[in-house]
């Protein structure tokens, strides 16, 4: 397949929701407020597994190479005066976006656009290109192969052979309602499973996913409303250990609050799992804010920690979590005991190009790296409307980006052992 030497064209949707592309006018894209010609060399083939997103009251805007400036497209071009959409990739798993969607809003007080990543994507030569890279190779959330009805299957009958079990019956809605690639993985015995524990957070992050309050986006996920009993939890994640290939279990999902606020429940847990079996990875996903929780479950057996972040900036981090009796310092003192344990630790790091690539950000995410070590950075588009967020933070634009890639290679560079990817890894 040629990679394309020239820019794609512009894709927009008319008021049909049809998507059609307008090769007078390039593709553009999106770093913070900034709009600009997407680099060549950040394209990639729309990954299989992706969707596209028509963007209501979003008008789309694209490059006019000749003149070099950015256009706004407020009409149709087959129907003069009729609207049209801006359009954008919501790419499959394990890929990183390079530039968000460029558009312009119809007029202000929009309402918030749904919690998912928007992804530049333009047409060229019969396909869809879009601006971004593959992040991990693991196939882990690659469904292609599997049919829906195998899913479905295997979901119904271990929620019959274990339906006594709580979590069992959570998790699948998870698989059937929701189509959560970490529950139809649980399902079908391989490699990360979810274990989700509890109902309610110290945290009011803006792009929760399970909890919103009146006027915000609507929530992906339907939060779990109960507490599993330690017994629930082992019984589930031992099965699941004991019979997959590569097997993770996490605390910590889309569908829950903050793990560490059920600390006793997950401890006992983790002590019920290591008695049954020495197989597979205990890992945590968290906003890593009670260090006294997370030394218990260190003692207790924990593998590994994924911290969340949107910024290592303070100013940032706290407008975006909106922490309740934590903060920042908190969640470093937490990533200080997991290491200083020996055990691995990642960073789920919110990717938002124009701001996770500032160069203060960089900075000073490499001074918490020198600080407290740190095993790799998941690098996880941000599920946000990036005009609320970017307003909700209240952020403003530094002077110098690095384009994301090239922050990745800045901090390979200064740490050499540093890992990026996408997925919490196997460790036994």
């Amino acid at each position: 397949m040629k990679h394309p030497y020239e820019m794609p064209s512009l894709v927009y949707a008319d008021s049909e929701g049809r998507i059609f592309d307008l090769p007078s006018l390039k593709m553009a894209g999106r770093s913070g407020y900034s709009l600009h010609p997407v680099d060549l060399r950040d394209l990639i083939p729309l990954p299989e597994g992706s969707e596209l997103f028509v963007l209501p009251n979003r008008m789309p805007v694209g490059w006019d190479s000749e003149v070099d400036e950015m256009v706004v497209l407020d009409e149709d071009p087959a129907l003069p005066g009729v609207s049209v959409q801006a359009v954008a990739a919501f790419m499959a798993p394990a890929h990183t976006q390079t530039a968000l969607a460029a558009f312009h809003r119809a007029r202000d007080g929009l309402e918030s656009l749904p919690l998912f990543a928007y992804t530049a994507v333009g047409w060229w030569k019969g396909r869809f290109w879009a601006a971004g890279f593959r992040s991990d190779p693991d196939p882990r959330q690659d469904f292609r192969n599997i049919s829906v009805r195998k899913i479905r299957s295997k979901t119904l009958a271990l929620m019959k052979t274990m339906k006594a079990n709580r979590l069992i019956k959570h998790l699948g809605k998870c698989s059937l309602t929701y189509g959560c690639p970490a529950a139809k993985n649980l399902f079908l015995g391989r490699w990360e499973a979810p274990l989700p524990t509890s109902p309610v957070c110290n945290a009011r992050c803006m792009g929760c996913l399970s909890e919103q309050p009146e006027g915000g986006p609507p929530a992906t996920q339907e939060r779990i409303a109960f507490v599993p009993a330690p017994a629930e939890i082992a019984e589930t994640a031992v099965y699941h250990l004991q019979r997959s290939k590569r097997p993770i279990v996490s605390f910590g999902q889309g569908c829950e609050g903050e793990p560490l606020l059920q600390g006793y429940v997950l401890e006992d847990s983790i002590r019920k799992i290591r008695e049954e079996t020495a197989k597979g990875t205990i890992n945590l996903n968290t906003n890593a804010s009670l260090p006294v929780t997370v030394e218990r479950l260190v003692d207790a057996g924990l593998d590994s920690m994924r911290i969340s972040m949107n910024s290592s900036r303070a100013i940032y981090y706290h407008a975006y979590y909106r922490c309740r009796g934590y903060g920042q310092e908190d969640v470093l003192s937490s990533w200080r005991i997991m290491k200083e344990a020996g055990r691995f630790v990642s960073l789920n790091l919110f990717v938002l190009p124009g701001l996770t690539d500032e160069t203060d950000e960089i900075d000073r995410l490499s001074d918490l790296i020198e600080d407290t070590g740190l095993d790799l950075i998941q690098l996880r588009n941000h599920n946000i409307d990036p005009d609320w967020y970017l307003e909700g933070i209240g952020y403003r634009p530094a002077m110098h980006r690095t384009g994301i890639q090239a922050m990745v290679k800045i901090l390979k560079k200064r740490f050499p052992g540093l890992k990026t990817g996408y997925f919490n890894p196997v460790l036994r």
